[in-house]
């Protein structure tokens, strides 16, 4: 478990260590995070001009570049030994993911050197990996959407 520490942190927390919550994928050997986060935002459409005397349309002689604002869908699970320290877990990881630092999240994913300025958009149910109503070790998963304005790609 070790292993988890640090790979991913939000607002300079730990997710791993605060809350139990990691990044997983829906199949073994998925790869819907990275593809997530590593897929580059669409560009701005350019203004043209389009003159009914001239074919086609006339756009400026130098085209500048732009990005548009883009969704990143990450996958979480969170894991707890106990039912109770797993309620609490969840319901704090949310709240965080809600509100943030005055509503913005700033993620580190340190393996790959990227941050990244987002805020929570929304969340699919969560899915339990084990019975709630159960003592003992529990996890779920879940999908969260949250809004890039500035992309970093």
């Amino acid at each position: 478990m070790e292993a988890l520490e640090g790979l991913v942190t939000i607002n300079g927390t730990d997710i791993w260590k605060e809350y139990g919550a990691f990044l997983t994928e829906e199949k073994r050997g998925g790869r819907e995070n990275l593809t997530a986060i590593m897929t580059p935002a669409k560009a701005k459409s350019h203004v043209g001009v389009n003159i009914r005397e001239l074919d086609g349309t006339k756009y400026s002689a130098r085209l500048d570049v732009r990005s548009e604002e883009r969704d990143v869908t990450l996958h979480f699970a969170i894991f707890a030994r106990t039912r109770e320290e797993w309620l609490e877990h969840y319901r704090a990881f949310i709240t965080l993911l809600k509100q943030g630092r005055n509503g913005w999240l700033t993620f580190r994913f340190r393996q790959l050197g990227l941050t990244m300025r987002m805020f929570y958009v929304s969340s699919t149910a969560y899915k339990p990996l084990t019975y709630l109503w159960r003592e003992g070790v529990q996890a779920s998963r879940f999908k969260v959407t949250f809004k890039e304005p500035e992309p970093s790609f």
